[in-house]
């Protein structure tokens, strides 16, 4: 063993202590372990940052972006209610959640597939009462799992079937994978549904938690193509009753109708008066595709400086215009403080588009739900306002009439362009990268630009939507990884092990195999791991006298099957921030996950590719 595995050797052992320990935050772990490596001389200080660049922590990053675009433009909603239980409990929403996933990922890029339903395994949690890890970390695993049924599902089975060519044989073909994979990942998703949610830490994300502001009394119209158009009342509120929203009244013909006949029919053009918590008012517009009344776009200053100043008149005329801003749009809560020169006052009296280019979209007013028109309320302390405009005109709105903002939430109405343009571009995305037509990197680099240039994420929102700490963890690893590889330390323990404890069986030298992969792809990317294992795995089968199709699929097996640590694959990387993990809290799933998947995939691997 040479000075420079020694060295090796001993700063992967205490970066692994300094992760397990939990003191130091896992970025400036990796950090202190990429340091060390350099001033040991393992790692050239040229390339000591070179992991910022790599295509793996580009993805991460951009997936992030394109994820938090799925979620806010209501391609999550609209997915949520088309394909997952809307009812149900927590083993057929979780089963139905980590399914698709796992199809999902056998077709297109596991990293895409997590992408896609991360947002809506956190609104999962939501509504049944979990939090997000106990959602996120089963899909992951699921989403790696699901990746190991075909050729493309993940970049290990590629790098295995191009080993396979290079030998003289014919590369593995799409579903080559597939007899030993499907069973495995059946076996896999079996156990996490059964037994696995009680091993994971049910730890809350860090940060603001939520508050409770009561519910919105909001106005919405029903449109020509609404759901609603030709039901009852009554239809509508036993629809509605998921998202726990009331309909309290009904607006026909500029008419008010407090208590209205359950059995009326609703027709075009009716407005519906609504109650609805704020998180779950997104939910009942999408539902039933109603519009908000107020929600139009705010007309610019400078159009109308010189308007009418006729009150009523100024709202008819916006309400026809369709017009248009460039300005970035936010949602947010501002309560009405004592003294406030809006007590007494409704938004019609203040002119609230014309002078800040602002819509007042709900109104909050505890113990009281007979209110008339939304615009011409008269507002009161202590009401609370959902207003829709650039973040510049709320604060300036605040300030001017002594409103406190509310800490932010994640608040969203429906918005059927966005919900296109952010499904066809992560669709694009995601084809592109699964077809090989581009790297995925790129691929999903393309994805966010046109989601920043179609607005589908607001711009300021792309790196707020990045968890950097998680992206330096990934990037400092890297290049450590690089090390293990450079120095001959994997292959040293590799060869070491199978030399000292197969002692010339072909079903142990198997197993080892698999178990060694596994344990690599724990600590380093899972591609790396399968390109220096399968060079160790023909040379072994060969030695051993024995078919090497066998000894590769294992090493296909044990570098997708990376469920020990949040570093060994991406998609565990994905999850650390928005779950709430700790480095420590993967192993608690992912030990039992790994040996049930050893003692599966041994004799499969016998049945299907004989020695």
């Amino acid at each position: 063993m040479t000075t420079e595995q020694l060295l090796i050797l001993a700063i992967l052992a205490i970066t692994m202590a300094m992760f397990l320990w939990g003191r130091w935050r896992h970025d400036m772990v990796g950090a202190a372990a990429l340091l060390a490596c350099v001033l040991a001389g393992l790692v050239p200080p040229l390339e000591a940052f070179a992991g910022f660049g790599h295509p793996a922590v580009i993805t991460v990053a951009c997936v992030l972006v394109l994820s938090r675009g799925l979620q806010i433009s209501g391609v999550v909603d609209a997915l949520t209610r088309a394909v997952l239980p809307a009812q149900a409990g927590v083993t057929l929403s979780m089963a139905a959640l980590i399914g698709l996933g796992a199809v999902l990922s056998g077709f297109m890029n596991n990293i895409g597939a997590m992408a896609l339903l991360m947002p809506v395994a956190i609104q999962i949690a939501k509504r049944l009462n979990l939090t997000p890890g106990q959602t996120l970390m089963p899909l992951a695993f699921g989403t790696i799992l699901g990746g190991m049924t075909t050729m493309i599902g993940t970049p290990p089975n590629m790098i295995v079937a191009g080993f396979r060519a290079e030998t003289g044989s014919e590369s593995f073909s799409m579903f080559d994978f597939t007899q030993v994979g499907l069973v495995v990942a059946m076996a896999g998703i079996a156990f996490i549904l059964l037994l696995g949610q009680r091993l994971i830490p049910a730890r809350k994300q860090t940060g603001v938690e939520g508050f409770d502001s009561g519910a919105y009394i909001t106005e919405a119209r029903v449109l020509d193509e609404s759901k609603a158009v030709g039901m009852t009342l009554h239809e509508i509120e036993a629809t509605l009753d998921e998202s726990d929203t009331q309909v309290i009244g009904m607006v026909r013909n500029n008419v008010r109708l407090t208590i209205p006949n359950q059995w009326r029919k609703i027709l075009a053009g009716d407005i519906l008066i609504l109650e609805a918590e704020a998180e779950t008012l997104a939910d009942a517009l999408s539902t039933l595709g109603l519009k908000l009344e107020e929600a139009v776009q705010p007309v610019k200053k400078d159009e109308t400086e010189n308007s009418d100043k006729d009150e009523d008149k100024e709202e008819t005329k916006e309400e026809k215009e369709d017009v248009t801003t460039s300005d970035e749009i936010v949602l947010r809560e501002l309560a009405v403080l004592p003294g406030s020169h809006l007590v007494g006052r409704s938004a019609s009296n203040i002119q609230l588009r014309t002078r800040y280019n602002l819509n007042l979209l709900a109104l909050s007013r505890s113990g009281q739900l007979s209110i008339k028109r939304l615009r011409t309320t008269r507002l009161e302390a202590g009401d609370l306002l959902l207003m829709q405009g650039s973040p510049e005109a709320v604060s300036e709105f605040a300030a001017d009439y002594s409103c406190v903002p509310l800490a932010q939430r994640d608040l969203r109405i429906p918005d059927k362009s966005k919900i296109w343009k952010s499904g066809i571009i992560m669709a694009l995305a995601v084809g592109v990268a699964a077809l090989g037509l581009l790297p995925a990197s790129i691929s999903f680099a393309m994805g966010v630009l046109a989601s920043m240039a179609l607005r589908t994420v607001p711009l300021r929102d792309v790196y707020e939507s990045i968890d950097w700490p998680v992206i330096v963890l990934l990037a400092t690893l890297i290049p450590v990884a690089g090390a293990m590889e450079s120095t001959g330390t994997a292959d040293l323990i590799a060869r070491l092990i199978i030399e000292k404890v197969a002692y010339g069986n072909a079903i142990i030298g198997l197993t080892l195999i698999l178990v060694i992969t596994m344990f690599l792809s724990d600590m380093m990317n899972n591609a790396a791991t399968a390109a220096v294992m399968c060079p160790i795995s023909i040379g072994t089968a060969s030695a051993l006298g024995v078919n090497a199709d066998s000894f590769l699929m294992a090493v296909a097996i044990g570098a997708s099957c990376a469920f020990l640590t949040p570093v060994g694959h991406q998609n565990n990387t994905l999850i650390l921030g928005p779950g709430g993990f700790r480095f420590g809290d993967y192993w608690k799933l992912g030990l039992p996950l790994e040996i049930l998947i050893v003692v599966i995939s041994v004799p499969m691997l016998l049945i299907v590719w004989p020695l």
